[in-house]
């Protein structure tokens, strides 16, 4: 008997075995929290990839926006500074016309006492010429500048398209084609010296002493004085032949100079600006708009250098194509009267000759305050223009920051905030965790 319940111990302790091994409640338990943990893992971490997948898009879309905004503030800054240069050619031809009308009444009176040299002087006359023949007094004459500057700028096409010859320069132009647009540039100006000589009789004349004349006589007037190559019959006015070869070889001369120091300026101005771009290590920059503020400015450095240079020659040119023509002027050593000019030149070295003997070499350089007053004027009217124009730019540009979309924080939505979607989610699978490992302790 006690064998057989031994045996049966025995045989019972196996089976007993396998049973509490099927009917063990940890190891279902064990596994279902090890899926649960395994499921929260992989949701923690699409979580995070969704995330990240939603910062770069934002961000993406935020470089975009920023890139959209600069080229929107490049084309604006580049229509503007198109407007800048616009404003700086009405300057040019249309608002230093004045200055002009002072500078050439100075130039062509040879008794004058006062030679205006600096602008401060002319101030006094000025104010009484407008008193006595009121404010368009000093705007006489600009419809014949503009009609000869037009006039001249048609003969030059017509040549060009006549010969072949190019009107204007290039870089990679060839010996042979820059000769042939200097020659170009020699008949355009002898063939405009005429129409400059009765524009210049136009400028410089009284409104108070002098009848008012058409646009048609201008042209009238010069063709006729074009065509008539002998000696007039009509005073002291000198033929056609004694100016166009001393104005072509002076004019010639005058334009390659504005070539030169203009190349020159804008080398130096765009070596300048690189350095800046360099030295500030600015990333976005507009090249078109450097290289248009390059040439304004090396614009204005020719021409002012040009103009003081050429300043005598000038003088003189202004004399003899106003002589015999029976002109009558605005006293600009007072404003109050008017006088006739009256001279006997022979020709360009007697004119010179004449001027530095009885006016001294200052003489030359007559109404030099009214040039002066002009480039002022010039540069103070871009200067007022550029600022107006980055005005505009800081205030556009301010608007489209302000529209500009921000990436969104994420960060703190995910891992701060315990009311989000994702937070609820992990802290409830926490809570059974918990609960299952305290039922399995108990």
């Amino acid at each position: 008997m006690e064998g057989r319940n031994l045996k049966l111990e025995t045989d019972c302790g196996p089976i007993d075995g396998d049973l509490e091994k099927e009917h063990d409640p940890k190891k279902p338990l064990e596994n279902s929290i090890d899926c649960r943990e395994k499921s929260i893992v992989e949701n923690i971490n699409a979580d995070q990839d969704a995330i990240a997948k939603i910062q770069y898009l934002s961000l993406e879309h935020g470089m975009d926006k920023y890139l959209d905004n600069h080229e929107q503030d490049t084309s604006l800054r580049k229509y503007l500074g198109v407007g800048v240069h616009w404003v700086s050619l009405l300057t040019e031809n249309v608002l230093s016309h004045p200055f002009l009308v002072l500078r050439w009444q100075c130039q062509v009176y040879n008794a004058s006492k006062c030679y205006h040299l600096h602008p401060f002087t002319l101030l006094p006359s000025i104010v009484h010429l407008h008193r006595r023949q009121g404010l368009t007094t000093l705007w006489k004459g600009m419809g014949s500048c503009l009609l000869v500057r037009g006039m001249s700028y048609a003969i030059d096409d017509s040549v060009s398209k006549l010969t072949s010859w190019p009107k204007e320069l290039d870089s990679r132009m060839t010996l042979k084609r820059f000769g042939q647009h200097v020659l170009l540039k020699s008949i355009s100006i002898g063939m405009m010296v005429p129409f400059h000589a009765v524009s210049l009789v136009r400028t410089v004349q009284s409104d108070i002493a002098s009848e008012k004349t058409g646009l048609l006589d201008v042209l009238r007037e010069g063709g006729m004085r074009l065509f008539y190559w002998s000696s007039p019959q009509k005073g002291r006015l000198l033929p056609a032949w004694a100016l166009i070869g001393p104005c072509i070889s002076i004019g010639i001369t005058k334009y390659l100079f504005n070539l030169l120091i203009h190349g020159a300026s804008t080398r130096m101005m765009r070596r300048r600006i690189a350095d800046l771009h360099k030295n500030r290590g600015r990333k976005f920059c507009d090249q078109k708009l450097d290289n248009q503020n390059a040439e304004l400015y090396a614009g204005l450095i020719a021409m002012l250098t040009t103009e003081v240079i050429f300043y005598p020659f000038e003088t003189i040119l202004r004399r003899l194509q106003l002589q015999g023509t029976r002109t009558i002027i605005d006293n600009l050593d007072t404003g109050y009267s008017v006088v006739p000019i009256l001279t006997n030149y022979r020709g360009v070295f007697d004119c010179y000759r004449e001027i530095v003997h009885s006016e001294g070499f200052s003489g030359l350089y007559k109404g030099f305050g009214a040039m002066i007053m002009q480039f002022v004027a010039h540069v103070a009217i871009i200067k007022l223009a550029k600022w107006i124009v980055n005005q505009i730019v800081q205030n556009m540009s301010n608007r489209s920051s302000s529209r500009a979309i921000q990436p969104y924080n994420l960060d703190g939505i995910s891992y701060n905030k315990s009311s989000t979607t994702l937070s609820p989610s992990i802290s409830s699978t926490e809570l059974d965790v918990t609960s299952l490992e305290q039922y399995i302790l108990d």
